[in-house]
């Protein structure tokens, strides 16, 4: 990449939220990640983020006691759904990774940046490759309706990186960790390898991205001189609105360095 219409990383991660389209949106932040690799974009955060990130006309936004009920992966129409719930994910986790850069950034030492943009980037290229499955399938992301659940937790953080921090990588992404084996056992038994494929690329870096959340939480601890495991109790009582539930992943959570204190004291209680 020899130019680029941003000058800043802060303009850059804007312009990811402020795409509507969702491949455009996938495809700018793939741009903008090449952009801020290749040091063509200055450290700053110069514009201020959207109190939302633009979004298709479609899909349909439910909240989430009126979804459907989540199917089992058995029928075409079970996985098309599955497939969608799981693109519409990745597509608020683009939003939600160059938010954070575009939120906090500047509070932040360089590397935050590095690896929130890296994040970015994995996540469109999830939604990429969610999209060409469903495409496949003969369905497309915003054939079915969808929730608007994941904003709604960046909305309740965005005057707090900690809480961010602990709501969104450590809480919502973590529970991906729990879930995301089950159906790619479910896709292949049901010879649907390269869905299962696809989800497995997605659980495999999902780690990575629960590691730098929790990293970055520690990081805010430290410098404010707190307890970490009892700051993520306290902002996720506060923040989270849901259950954290049974059962968890220990072995994944514990490589991306969760330990099972933090949120086991949480565990089936309405938050």
């Amino acid at each position: 990449m020899s130019q680029t219409r941003w000058q800043t990383i802060g303009e850059a991660a804007v312009a990811v939220l402020t795409t509507a389209d969702a491949a455009d949106k996938a495809a700018t932040a793939r741009k903008v990640a090449a952009a801020w690799r290749t040091g063509l974009l200055a450290a700053s955060y110069d514009t201020p983020p959207p109190d939302r990130p633009a979004r298709p006309a479609k899909p349909e936004l439910l909240p989430p006691a009126d979804m459907p009920k989540r199917r089992k992966a058995g029928t075409l129409d079970n996985r098309r759904a599955l497939l969608h719930a799981v693109a519409h994910i990745e597509l608020n986790a683009i939003d939600l990774a160059f938010d954070i850069v575009a939120r906090f950034g500047a509070r932040m030492p360089r590397p935050f940046t590095d690896d929130w943009i890296g994040v970015g980037d994995d996540e469109a290229r999830h939604f990429g490759l969610l999209s060409a499955r469903l495409s496949a399938l003969d369905c497309a992301y915003g054939d079915l309706p969808a929730h608007d659940g994941l904003w709604q937790s960046a909305a309740a953080t965005a005057h707090d990186a900690a809480a961010r921090l602990a709501v969104v990588p450590m809480v919502l992404e973590a529970r991906g960790l729990d879930v995301t084996p089950q159906m790619i056992d479910r896709f292949a038994r049901l010879g649907d390898a390269e869905s299962a494929a696809a989800l497995q690329t997605i659980y495999d870096e999902e780690v990575g991205h629960v590691a730098a959340g929790t990293r970055w939480f520690h990081h805010l601890c430290a410098g404010e001189g707190v307890d970490p495991e009892e700051k993520f109790q306290s902002l996720v009582r506060t923040y989270f609105s849901g259950l954290l539930k049974r059962p968890f992943n220990r072995p994944a959570r514990d490589a991306a360095g969760l330990p099972f204190s933090f949120y086991d004291p949480l565990a089936d209680m309405l938050l």
